[in-house]
């Protein structure tokens, strides 16, 4: 049993990675794919073994929370944890501007030439202000950072948060040592001091401002799925003895009779049991296009099936619900693209497992970069040697790496979605790029059959232009998909009169007809021996074969739910332009994955050794500080989730 649970608490990629981690561990769990940029865990499980509360307390437990309520709302949550770190950032910012005031001398508090010996800027006073305005930031503004820090620790793990949590404490307590201590330690020696309260606000300020930012970027990874949801009607005008009824969605039953009025969305899945509207007594006018991508309304009448989330454009209706909730199409649908947006490429999975060493890695850098200037410089660096490894921790960024792959398929599985593209996982997306040759079914694929035709009758031209018709654009996309290299192969049952007519219609320089599914099958083997990438696309239960041992398969929406279930891709539409476009896509994402982690590693790369002020040694009067060390920080996060939007305008 597959399921998409939302999950609660995960800050960065290696929060993501524990998680997977954890649930994988589990007894009764085949696979967890846990999203980042989704906030989802996909878990395949088997019920019997282990239940979602079982799951929900081993997460707990792990410091995280996963939403299996029924009454608990994830967006809700979301919702209200982004409010309170936007009011914390507000309020952050306005401690980091006081403490910048105190600290650089920009207000006075009267307690100056008091004897102690410090900054020209700071007086004793300003620096115990600042102390005890740092502590008030660190316990409301901060304080997410250190309880995340500490459950970490108590499992012997670690996330960017122990990073924030351990350079904003160095930082803080190196401070509060020097406001007490400074000048009969460190003066008496002759060694000046400094307090450094302003880096430790600041980092934090830096870190939730980025948050927020990031937050807000990713909301907009996740609009496809919005815009699915939205379809879904909230209430259904309910028919109980001739009297309507309008009630909540969630109370509607198998067996029901629903009305519905044009502009209204439908609820359910069902049947129509009583149509009319002003053009046709007896029919109702239904735009299916969100379903079918055919934006030509269709006509419904009794009989007929309706579908959840399509619109009746002209008329009204009654319908007996037949699929309601999880069960109506719209919902599969919106499954198959939370499942897919959760789903890893083959890359992501090499990303996790570095982002499970990266915080160890990094605190271990700043620990040598803290014992290296120490030892260089003595005590007279001690300072110099503390900055430094605040700084090395405040700029290490896994979130980058993280949300390198994931905001990029979530936003790339989204926009083919948008073009009645159902991606089932990432890898698909990633491999349709390599595909270099094609091999496609000619009738309910290719062609449309006209369901009014003895296809056992007929010999000639004219009965074969009657028999079916090419789908919309089906030589227009062929062209393409040869222009891009994909060498496409029409496979047929057909006579060889009609097989090669089509063929040649639709552009398709190879074809066979008479052919069987073992024939299909053999065709793809052949050109994977051949060290070719296949795409098969079919719609039949004879199709099922070829479309299991394809690199990549892509079903018809229309065709028989064996080929819907083995395929990788399913078209909703039968406008074939969609295939180049699917190409297209993959291609753009993957290039787009490909900018992230080289932003993401080139960033702290460069970005690590100018914060530890490599550059000092060899007479460089340059080093990335604490304040700005943070902020770059978060904007290498905000910038890949940024750059992964730009597909929405593919």
């Amino acid at each position: 049993m597959k399921k998409t649970i939302p999950v609660i608490g995960m800050a960065c990629s290696v929060c993501a990675a524990n998680v997977e981690r954890k649930l994988n561990s589990l007894e009764g769990i085949t696979s967890a794919t846990v999203s980042l940029a989704g906030r989802t865990a996909l878990v395949d499980y088997d019920p019997e073994k282990i239940t979602l509360e079982d799951m929900k307390r081993e997460i707990s437990d792990a410091g995280y929370d996963l939403v299996i309520e029924a009454d608990r709302s994830a967006e809700e949550i979301n919702r209200r944890e982004f409010t309170l770190l936007k009011r914390r950032t507000i309020l952050s910012w306005f401690f980091a501007i006081l403490v910048m005031a105190f600290s650089m001398g920009w207000i006075s508090s009267g307690m100056e030439n008091n004897g102690i010996t410090g900054d020209s800027h700071t007086t004793a006073f300003n620096n115990q202000l600042s102390l005890i305005l740092a502590l008030l930031n660190m316990v409301y503004c901060g304080r997410m950072f250190y309880v995340s820090a500490w459950k970490q620790l108590l499992h012997r793990t670690a996330n960017m948060d122990s990073l924030v949590a351990l350079s904003t404490l160095i930082a803080f307590l190196f401070s509060s040592f020097n406001t007490f201590f400074g000048e009969a330690v460190w003066g008496a020696r002759g060694i000046g001091w400094h307090t450094y309260f302003d880096a430790s606000v600041m980092i934090i300020t830096f870190v939730l401002t980025g948050r927020c930012l990031e937050e807000k970027a990713k909301d907009g990874t996740a609009a496809s799925i919005r815009q699915l949801m939205g379809l879904q009607p909230k209430t259904a005008r309910l028919v109980a003895s001739e009297k309507l009824e309008q009630v909540p969605i969630s109370t509607i039953q198998r067996g029901d009779v629903i009305e519905v009025r044009a502009g209204e969305k439908i609820p359910v899945d069902g049947v129509v049991t009583q149509a009319e509207s002003f053009m046709t007594a007896d029919a109702a006018y239904v735009d299916e296009a969100m379903i079918t991508g055919e934006p030509v309304p269709v006509a419904k009448r009794v009989g007929d099936e309706v579908l959840s989330g399509t619109i009746p454009s002209q008329g009204k209706l009654r319908l007996r619900a037949r699929q309601i909730g999880e069960n109506t199409t719209l919902a599969h649908i919106i499954r198959m693209v939370q499942e897919a947006q959760g789903s890893k490429a083959p890359v992501q999975r090499i990303v996790d497992k570095a982002a499970l060493v990266f915080v160890p890695v990094v605190a271990g850098i700043a620990l040598v970069t803290f014992l290296a200037w120490w030892m260089i410089g003595g005590n007279a660096c001690l300072p110099q040697a503390i900055l430094s490894a605040v700084a090395v921790l405040g700029i290490a960024c896994p979130c980058a790496m993280g949300l390198a792959t994931p905001t990029a398929l979530m936003v790339g599985i989204g926009k083919a979605a948008q073009k009645q593209i159902l991606i089932k996982d990432a890898a698909a997306l990633e491999n349709l790029r390599k595909v270099n040759a094609l091999v496609i079914d000619k009738t309910g694929t290719l062609t449309i059959p006209n369901q009014n035709v003895d296809f056992t009758k007929g010999d000639g031209l004219d009965d074969i232009e009657s028999r079916e018709s090419l789908k919309p654009h089906a030589s227009e996309a062929m062209k393409m998909l040869q222009e891009e290299g994909i060498e496409v192969y029409m496979m047929s049952g057909d006579r060889e009169e009609s097989a090669r007519y089509w063929a040649n219609k639709s552009g398709i320089g190879h074809y066979q007809s008479k052919v069987k599914s073992d024939d299909k099958q053999a065709l793809v083997k052949k050109l994977q021996a051949e060290g070719k990438h296949v795409m098969m696309i079919g719609d039949g239960i004879n199709d099922t074969q070829a479309l299991a041992l394809a690199d990549v398969s892509m079903a018809i929406g229309k065709g028989t739910d064996v080929a819907m279930e083995v395929a990788q891709v399913t078209l909703m539409g039968d406008d074939l332009m969609a295939i180049p476009d699917a190409v297209k896509l993959s291609r753009k994402t993957v290039g787009m994955i490909w900018q992230n982690l080289f932003w993401a590693f080139i960033y702290n790369i460069i970005c690590i050794p100018l914060a530890a002020g490599v550059l000092l040694l060899f007479g460089i009067n340059f080093q990335i500080t604490p304040m700005a060390a943070s902020a770059l920080m978060a904007c290498s996060s905000v910038s890949v989730v940024l750059n992964s939007l730009r597909l929405r305008f593919a």
